[in-house]
């Protein structure tokens, strides 16, 4: 990630040392190197987003992001050697070559509302349930069940949900260039971090940085020319002004020819207010795992247990060593077209990998052990407070499905049971989303 030396330089003498963030210990994203969950690409480089890549991550986008990106740009390298005792390295051989990978340790870190006055434009008619399924009423084990799955995947339980239509896709340019257009909206990574809000949550007497690190920015992923430690996500991420859903590797790239690509670098706000104007919702993340899993019985994956990177590729993702080297077999280095990869069995295409997908509900560690003190949870909503014990400050929201920076020696966040999350502000280079609709009384 580049970082102005002047922003070094006046972090370094203004904040870290003033402010006591010097110790890992006290330093949010030190979560990124070894903890839970935090997908680590989200926009808001508060912390313990994270941003490494693929799995799960916490990112307080507008909030945090530009104070504490730039601390914890400084404090990577020392980090980084931290946690090297915790990784490991492993030969993969194929057929065809063989590639060394640094595996991080199993709880490490992967490549992973209020709508703003200017929107006016909520009510047009829309055909609801134009490209959606209808997902049957069921009930399913929820959470983990294999070895790869996470902490907060855990306990499984029982969860019933009633029917509801879910789109086939994610939401691709081409429909949120529609709304766009119908109401003027202006996503979170379009709009200059505001001052007011950040210092609300930073220390009392924080000196407020140069107007020139406040301008809009997004976090945009650039492939590394070797073999680094996967524990420092700044490897690979890259704070890029300019970079937003019309631009999404940079202010010099566009979707012209994208129409069908997911829209990216959407924060849950975004989201939302584009569900609104459709008429439609987020789903819950139970509705998302049901729907995920197809009607199949507790399989890993959306299209069932077995997982092959030499086979053909059920989904977009990672394939070779993460993240200098992506042997392209399933024909994507980034994202895809919608539609790209065969459907589950309910008719849900790209449930797994491609771009991850935001729910509507909050996130919390022990959630599914709140849950499971019940003989059966009917459509659970999520929690009512959020809770990260590794950001216990920042509320997140749930994101689900991997995207195409998973590698399943790395993070394997295309699973159905693989949870992400990260501040509502948040927006990256491989997030969306897609929407539901409740059957019509």
């Amino acid at each position: 990630m580049t970082i102005p030396d002047k922003a070094m330089n006046y972090y370094n003498d203004n904040f870290l040392l003033t402010n006591n963030y010097s110790q890992p210990s006290n330093l949010s994203q030190t979560t990124y190197y070894n903890k839970t969950n935090n997908l680590s690409c989200a926009n808001n480089l508060i912390g313990t987003n994270n941003l490494s890549g693929t799995s799960n991550f916490s990112i307080n986008i507008k909030s945090s992001l530009v104070l504490f990106s730039f601390i914890c740009l400084l404090l990577s390298s020392q980090l980084g050697m931290a946690q090297k005792s915790k990784t490991s390295s492993t030969v993969s051989t194929t057929s065809k070559s063989t590639i060394s990978k640094v595996i991080p340790s199993k709880d490490s870190l992967s490549c992973c509302s209020k709508l703003p006055p200017r929107f006016n434009a909520f009510g047009i008619k829309v055909d609801k349930h134009d490209g959606m399924v209808w997902i049957p009423s069921g009930t399913f084990v929820m959470g983990g069940n294999n070895n790869q799955a996470r902490k907060d995947e855990y306990p499984n339980h029982k969860v019933q949900v009633t029917g509801f239509y879910m789109d086939a896709t994610e939401v691709t340019n081409e429909q949120f260039e529609a709304f766009v257009k119908a109401t003027g909206y202006i996503t979170t990574a379009e709009k200059d971090v505001d001052w007011n809000e950040i210092k609300k949550q930073l220390p009392a007497n924080t000196p407020k940085p140069d107007d020139s690190l406040l301008k809009a920015a997004s976090l945009v992923f650039r492939k590394t020319t070797g073999a680094v430690d996967l524990n420092d996500y700044s490897q690979w991420w890259s704070w890029t002004k300019g970079a937003n859903w019309r631009h999404p590797s940079g202010p010099t790239s566009d979707i012209i020819g994208k129409e069908k690509y997911p829209v990216t670098h959407v924060s849950w706000d975004d989201a939302n207010a584009y569900c609104k104007w459709a008429g439609k919702r987020l789903p819950t993340e139970a509705e998302w795992e049901f729907a995920a899993r197809g009607g199949l019985v507790n399989n890993t994956y959306s299209w069932g247990n077995d997982f092959d990177e030499d086979k053909v590729a059920h989904c977009n993702f990672w394939q070779g060593s993460f993240p200098y080297l992506n042997t392209n077999k399933d024909g994507f280095l980034g994202a895809a077209p919608v539609k790209s990869f065969a459907a589950n069995k309910y008719g849900l295409y790209d449930m797994a990998g491609n771009v991850w997908e935001w729910c509507a509900d909050l996130y919390n560690n022990s959630y599914y052990a709140q849950l499971n003190k019940q003989s059966i949870s009917i459509n659970p909503k999520g929690p009512m407070k959020s809770y990260d014990p590794d950001e216990p400050t920042i509320s997140k929201r749930v994101m689900r499905g991997g995207s195409y920076l998973c590698n399943d020696s790395y993070c394997s966040g295309y699973r159905v049971s693989a949870r992400m999350k990260s501040s509502p502000d948040s927006g990256m280079e491989h997030l969306g989303f897609r929407c539901v609709a409740d059957k019509e009384k």
